[in-house]
């Protein structure tokens, strides 16, 4: 709750004051606000910070990132928790993997977009802009198909976008294509350093996902560099995520076959200009076939809320 109030303050104290005297200050400090208000909206979809739903909704419900609609954030980024499909191109909407068949069929100018996303530095210019598109042309067929819930959704971000907007436009007084191309376009690079290696594939579920140890970035990700112990634990507040992997550190770089960084710089270095990982899955959708997503053992009341949430699942029988 005081992260929430923290992060708009904070926003509306740099369009206010900083914008008229400081504009690139101001430009920077929105970047950096819409980079945590992406961690709180993670933060929430998890059931933080109190166990009604709406209430936590309310935290985050203006868009000052503009992007992504909050419950279709929610409802993806939920997908994305079975472990046991992580990284697949089909069935966990937040991998960068493509299917073998997919990508062949791509024009030759994607398949190069692709193969400069998959640097660190292609990622924080590209990224954003490739991630939010896609998900727009998505989204948009499947509202066109008559999808009630995600057509809410948009719905409701529409709401908040008719406050945010003018607020940008007429409140501060800044343009709302320099606000697009500044604070959202570097808002959404800032969590691409934390999305570039999170996850891998591996043969084992436990060795896909990352543990970036130390980080002065860990308050803006709200210790999401701490991923596999998220994953581990997902309904942890993020304050509590750095004691739980001091005290069994050593469990948890074993647990996850010592997938793990010192620092984010360390990647940077490796990867800046070279790719950590192949564009095409390198085992699974060699051929084309459906997605099966995951079929839920049974379905539990979401901690927030707001309808039901699926219990991981079984691997599905290949």
């Amino acid at each position: 709750m005081v992260l929430a109030f923290f992060c708009y303050g904070t926003w509306l104290a740099a369009g206010f004051f900083l914008w008229p005297s400081y504009p690139i200050a101001a430009l920077i400090v929105m970047a950096v606000t819409l980079a945590l208000q992406s961690s709180i909206m993670h933060e929430v979809l998890h059931g933080h910070p109190t166990r009604n739903g709406l209430v936590n909704e309310a935290f985050v419900f203006l868009p000052i990132g503009l992007a992504w609609p909050f419950r279709r954030f929610k409802t993806i980024h939920l997908r994305h928790h079975a472990d046991e499909r992580l990284t697949d191109p089909l069935d966990d909407p937040e991998s960068y993997y493509q299917a073998l068949w997919m990508h062949e069929e791509m024009p030759p100018l994607m398949k190069f977009v692709l193969k400069v996303n998959n640097t660190m530095a292609g990622r924080l210019v590209l990224g954003p802009w490739l991630s939010c598109i896609g998900f727009f042309i998505d989204d948009a067929k499947h509202v066109i198909a008559g999808d009630k819930a995600i057509r809410k959704a948009w719905l409701l971000h529409a709401i908040g976008l008719a406050v945010v907007l003018p607020v940008v436009q007429f409140g501060f007084g800044m343009p709302v294509w320099l606000y697009v191309l500044v604070p959202v376009w570097l808002g959404q690079s800032l969590i691409s350093i934390r999305t570039y290696a999170e996850h891998q594939w591996s043969e084992h579920p436990e060795g896909r996902t990352v543990i970036v140890e130390r980080s002065p970035l860990s308050f803006l990700f709200l210790n999401n560099n701490l991923h596999f112990v998220h994953h581990k634990s997902p309904t942890i507040a993020w304050y509590r995520l750095p004691k739980l992997f001091r005290d069994r550190r050593e469990e948890w770089l074993r647990m996850n076959n010592g997938y793990a960084y010192p620092n984010y710089f360390a990647l940077l270095r490796s990867y800046a200009f070279k790719a950590k990982e192949p564009i095409v899955h390198p085992v699974l959708r060699r051929a084309p076939e459906p997605g099966r997503a995951f079929k839920p053992r049974v379905r539990a009341r979401s901690i927030s809320g707001l309808g039901s949430a699926p219990v991981p699942a079984e691997p599905p029988k290949e």
